[in-house]
C-alpha cells in the first residue's frame, strides 16, 4: 500500500488547507485504514499514512475521545520492550440493519458499525388473492409482522436503537422522491406500506435501493466483482434487471430506470414490450416464466409456479449435466435439496443451451452499449445456473459482441441483496459518525 500523507497547513490545488480540515482528513484516513486492515498500532498507522508520530498521537487521542476507536489488545509480545497498544473501531458505537424485501418473504440482518452480522431472521409472507392476476399482495398483518421481525432481531443483537437501515426491494427507485414503485404493476402493495411503517417505527436513517443494485454492491465488495470498478450485474429471477456500475459508482439514470433490461426489445419473443409491461422484451426470453416454459418444451419436470419453480428446474438441469460428466453426485444446494435426480442429461443439456441463447442476447446488447468488460450473473435463476450457465452465455456473447466481455457467476449467493443492504447502511453510518 502506498503511504498517503496529509500535512496540516499543506497545499492542495493551490489552496492552503486549514488545520481543522487537515485533521479531519487525517482522521478519516486513519478510520478507513482501521476499517479495511483491522486493529493497528500507532506505529502501523504512522507507516501506512506517512504522517508524523506526533500527528498520529494527536489523531488517536481525538478518535478515542470521540469514542470511535479504543484499545482492543496489544502487539509485540514476540519482541523485547513494552507491547504496543492495538487500536480498533468501536464496533458497537452504532447498530445497523439490512432488510431484503421479496414478494413472498422478508429477511432482516442487524449488524455492528463494522458491518458484522449480530443477528439475522427471515419471515415468509402469506399471499392472498387480489382479483388482479399476477399481482400478489399481503395486507397490514404482513407489514406488522415484518416490523415485529426487525424489532425482535434487533433485540437479539443487543441493539437498543438502530442508526441506519438499508432496504432492498424490486422495483424502480425514483431519484427525485426516493420512492419505490413499479411500471409493470406486479409488485405487491405491501412493499411501499412496509417502507412507510419502518420509517414510522424506527427513528433511524432509512435508505432504499433496488435489489439488483444492492446485489451489485455485495458482489463488488465481497464476491465475483472485487477486482472490477466497471461491470454490470444481470439479475435473473422472477423478473429480469441489471445494475450498472461505472468507475466504481452505481448509475441509476435520470428517472431511476437504468438497468430495466426486461424492457429491452429483442428478437425471438414474437412481440414488443410496452411502457406498462415488459412482455415481449428481454423478460420474455430470460425471466422466470419464460424459463419454466422452456423447461416444459424440453420435457423437463417443473414443479409449482413462480421463481422457485424456475430456480428448481434450472438447478436440476445443471445437476443432471454435471452428473453425466461425473463431476458431482448428490450435491446439495443452498436449501439443502439434491438436484438432478431423474432428469435426463440430453434434454437438460439442450435446455441449458436454449436458455443461454436467450440470456446471451441481452448480455450482448449490454456489452455493445456500455462495454463494461464484465457481466456478473445473479438473482435466483442466475445462482441456480452458476458457472454452467455463465460459461455458456460467455461462449455465445463472444460470437456476437464487438468488444471483449467476461461473464462470471455471482458468488455471494442468496444473501446478496441483504449483504448489499447492510453494506449500504454501514457506509452511510460511517459517513455520519466519522465526519468531523
Amino acid at each position: 500500500m502506498s503511504p498517503t500523507r496529509v500535512h496540516s497547513g499543506g497545499k492542495s490545488g493551490g489552496k492552503t488547507a486549514s488545520p481543522s480540515t487537515a485533521r479531519a482528513i487525517n482522521d478519516r484516513l486513519a478510520l478507513a485504514l482501521l476499517q479495511r486492515e483491522g486493529p493497528l498500532t500507532a506505529g502501523q498507522l504512522k507507516q501506512l499514512t506517512g504522517l508524523s508520530r506526533p500527528t498520529v498521537a494527536d489523531l488517536v487521542e481525538r478518535l478515542r475521545g470521540a469514542r470511535l476507536i479504543t484499545v482492543v489488545g496489544e502487539a509485540g509480545a514476540e519482541r523485547r520492550g513494552p507491547n504496543a497498544r492495538l487500536y480498533g473501531i468501536v464496533a458497537d458505537r452504532a447498530h445497523l440493519a439490512g432488510i431484503d424485501v421479496r414478494t413472498d418473504r422478508v429477511t432482516v440482518c442487524v449488524a455492528d458499525l463494522l458491518g458484522r452480522t449480530l443477528a439475522e431472521a427471515s419471515l415468509p409472507i402469506a399471499q392472498r388473492a387480489t382479483g388482479e392476476p399476477g399481482r400478489p399482495a399481503a395486507g397490514p398483518p404482513a407489514v406488522a409482522a415484518a416490523v415485529d421481525l426487525l424489532t425482535s432481531t434487533a433485540a437479539r443483537a443487543g441493539a437498543t436503537s438502530l442508526h441506519t437501515i438499508g432496504v432492498g426491494a424490486p422495483g424502480l427507485l425514483d431519484p427525485a422522491t426516493g420512492a419505490l414503485g413499479s411500471n409493470t404493476g406486479w409488485l405487491p402493495r405491501w412493499h411501499a406500506d412496509l417502507v412507510a411503517a419502518v420509517r414510522e417505527h424506527f427513528p433511524a436513517e432509512l435508505l432504499l435501493e433496488n435489489e439488483a443494485n444492492l446485489a451489485a454492491v455485495a458482489e463488488q465488495r465481497l464476491g465475483a466483482a472485487r477486482d472490477r470498478d466497471t461491470f454490470v450485474l444481470l439479475w435473473l429471477g422472477g423478473g429480469t434487471g441489471a445494475a450498472v456500475v461505472l468507475d466504481g459508482a452505481l448509475r441509476r439514470g435520470a428517472s431511476g430506470g437504468a438497468g430495466e433490461i426486461g424492457f429491452l426489445p429483442v428478437p425471438g419473443t414474437g412481440g414488443l414490450p410496452s411502457a406498462s409491461g415488459c412482455e415481449g422484451g428481454f423478460h420474455s426470453l430470460a425471466g422466470g416464466p419464460a424459463l419454466c416454459d422452456l423447461a416444459h418444451r424440453h420435457g423437463l419436470p417443473v414443479e409449482g409456479t413462480g421463481v422457485e419453480a424456475a430456480e428448481r428446474a434450472l438447478r436440476a438441469a445443471v445437476a443432471a449435466v454435471r452428473e453425466s460428466r461425473g463431476e458431482r453426485r448428490g450435491e446439495r444446494d443452498e436449501r439443502g435439496e439434491v438436484g438432478g435426480a431423474g432428469v435426463p442429461a440430453g434434454p437438460a443439456e439442450a435446455f441449458l443451451d436454449a436458455y443461454a441463447d436467450g440470456v446471451a442476447i441481452g448480455v450482448a446488447a449490454v456489452s455493445a452499449v456500455l462495454d463494461p468488460g464484465c457481466v456478473v450473473i445473479g438473482g435466483e435463476c442466475g445462482r441456480a445456473g452458476g458457472d454452467e450457465l455463465a460459461r455458456r452465455v460467455a461462449e455465445r456473447v463472444a460470437r456476437m459482441a464487438p468488444v471483449r466481455l467476461e461473464v462470471r457467476a455471482g458468488t455471494v449467493g442468496g444473501a446478496a441483496v441483504l449483504r448489499g443492504a447492510v453494506l449500504m447502511a454501514r457506509d452511510a453510518a460511517q459517513d455520519d459518525l466519522f465526519a468531523p
